[in-house]
């Protein structure tokens, strides 16, 4: 949902009010504080904003989901890393008690 139109001003929910030749009076807008019909303002029916909306969270909960099928997969990734590292650091151990006895 909007929060600011490009000219700076803040978007605030707008209802539409009853008016002679009026079909859908009560009608929701995300309007500029500022709107004037000059087409500089932003004014967007309140449902395509809702949409819209629901659209960007849709993709961000995909998203997440495919984050979270991928945890089992680094794990696992992490669980050989510590390995190697635990394996590295035992075979530098040895080779520095190598080293310090060639140099006595």
């Amino acid at each position: 949902m909007p929060t600011r139109c490009p000219c700076g001003g803040r978007i605030i929910d707008e209802v539409r009010v009853k008016e002679e030749y009026d079909t859908r009076p009560g009608k929701r807008f995300f309007s500029c504080i500022n709107y004037e019909a000059d087409g500089l303002h932003y004014r967007q029916p309140w449902v395509i904003g809702v949409q819209e909306e629901m659209v960007r969270l849709r993709k961000r909960v995909e998203e997440a989901d495919e984050m979270i099928k991928c945890v089992p997969i680094l794990s696992k990734q992490i669980k050989s890393l510590e390995a190697q590292v635990k394996r590295l650091t035992l075979l530098l151990d040895k080779l520095t008690g190598d080293v310090y006895n060639l140099t006595v």
